[in-house]
């Protein structure tokens, strides 16, 4: 059954948000897994994309958006529409709602910041898990929104 993970941010912004986010699929990729990366739409999954590649001079995390050349090679996807192909094993789930995928994976990871669209939109989402028997598991991360993930 995939277990679901909720990662409690003490930021309001998108920009934390989406650092976070980095960081966490840094730590998701050295832990071994295939990552598909779900973005609320086409323009925060491109800038998912650049941000992987400099949101630490030294990290380096294999990528690509779906569609494109490299999507079969690299251990991490980033999309918005459609599922990846089969083989990724978890998820970080950065659109508002639930893909009707989601429990292909083995993992899925939700990130919460404290803005209020975002806030109501997880609510609903951990109702909505809850709700069919998944298991879920917050991580309350005071102050370490800044910090390393995982």
């Amino acid at each position: 059954m995939t277990h679901i993970d909720f990662y409690i941010l003490p930021d309001t912004t998108l920009e934390a948000r989406l650092g976070f986010a980095c960081r966490l699929a840094e730590t998701i990729y050295r832990k071994g897994y295939r990552l598909h990366l779900h973005a609320e739409d086409e323009g925060m999954a491109r800038e998912l994309d650049d941000r992987l590649w400099t949101f630490r001079p030294d990290a380096y995390v294999p990528h690509a958006l779906l569609g494109s050349d490299q999507e079969a090679t690299v251990p991490m996807t980033i999309g918005w529409e459609g599922p990846p192909e089969p083989g990724a094993q978890a998820l970080l789930n950065l659109h508002p709602g639930i893909p009707e995928w989601f429990s292909r994976f083995e993992r899925v990871a939700e990130i919460i910041n404290q803005h209020q669209d975002v806030l109501t939109a997880k609510r609903e989402c951990w109702q909505t898990y809850r709700k069919r028997g998944y298991p879920v598991t917050p991580h309350q991360l005071k102050g370490q929104a800044r910090g390393r993930a995982g």
